[in-house]
């Protein structure tokens, strides 16, 4: 697939989704969290019960919107008569000062769901904002940025949702959806070679098989013995052009280690497949979206 192939892929694939299902368990958690043994005190102690309110949630740098239905969520379960109209949709990139939701109806409703609708959405947007800076950078060559198993425990799913939302590629969700050989493995299992048979042996024909190499001999075991998919780990782009070329169009490559936003560019023009990072679920700074009650 070339680039303007990649392009156009990309405008026909359907927009990333999560069932209304896993995001409402957890929002409900997050809800309970901070509401805590006697809801919101403040709210209560201070507004009217009656007291309605029209609130814009706006974002106060530039970045790409993720988690607006996780903001949703949040009002909706604290009090089903607020109304949420989002401006954006999720993947929607903004500007500073742009408003991307309005939110009416209990002044107290508001206010209490108000820091668990930022949270996720905030969070999310981060990922997606950091994954859409990588994946800019690689937009002119065929490689895809994309995610790992390193996020935060019981965010899995969403921070993968906003990889996608972000324009990146979603690699395994867990230990169960694809074989992934790495070095702990081939070291117990006594070779490359060795670990990919008995995983071919072993897997359904739905299963993935991808193994790690470390360097141009154990690429070269790998392909003897038909990989599917070969993880390139910590190789400069030098040894990741030797590598496309030795391995010839037979396997899909993975690279990986060392993927900085000044390192990734020549990393994608080697010709690999995917460039897999942490950074775009562990180290994205949240986007900085706040929400303001508006003033009559």
């Amino acid at each position: 697939m070339n680039v303007s192939q990649k392009a156009k892929a990309m405008q026909h694939a359907f927009p990333p989704s999560l069932p209304d299902l896993l995001i409402e368990d957890a929002v409900r958690s997050a809800l309970l969290e901070d509401l805590g043994r006697a809801g919101d005190i403040t709210s209560n102690a201070t507004l009217p019960e009656e007291a309605t309110a029209k609130a814009v949630l706006s974002s106060r740098e530039a970045g790409t919107v993720c988690g607006l239905g996780f903001a949703r969520m949040a009002f909706t379960l604290i009090n089903p008569t607020v109304k949420f109209t989002a401006l954006v949709k999720d993947g929607a990139r903004v500007k500073s000062g742009e408003d991307i939701a309005i939110v009416e109806g209990n002044a107290r409703s508001i206010l209490s769901a108000e820091r668990v609708a930022l949270n996720f959405l905030m969070h999310l947007s981060g990922i997606s904002t950091y994954t859409a800076r990588f994946a800019d950078l690689i937009a002119h060559t065929n490689a895809k940025v994309c995610d790992i198993r390193k996020t935060i425990p019981g965010m899995r799913a969403f921070a993968k949702y906003a990889v996608k939302c972000g324009g990146g590629s979603n690699h395994r969700f867990g230990l169960d959806d694809a074989i992934l050989i790495k070095d702990n493995h081939i070291a117990v299992a006594g070779g490359v070679a060795k670990a990919i048979l008995a995983a071919q042996a072993y897997a359904g024909h739905l299963v993935k098989i991808e193994v790690e190499v470390d360097g141009l001999a154990q690429l070269d075991e790998a392909l003897s013995v038909n990989a599917e998919v070969i993880l390139l780990d910590n190789m400069g782009p030098e040894l990741l052009e030797k590598a496309v070329k030795i391995n010839a169009g037979r396997a899909k490559l993975e690279a990986s280690g060392n993927i900085t936003f000044d390192t990734i560019k020549a990393i994608a023009e080697t010709g690999v497949d995917y460039i897999s990072t942490s950074k775009i679920t562990m180290a994205a700074p949240p986007l900085d979206i706040g929400l303001d009650i508006e003033l009559k």
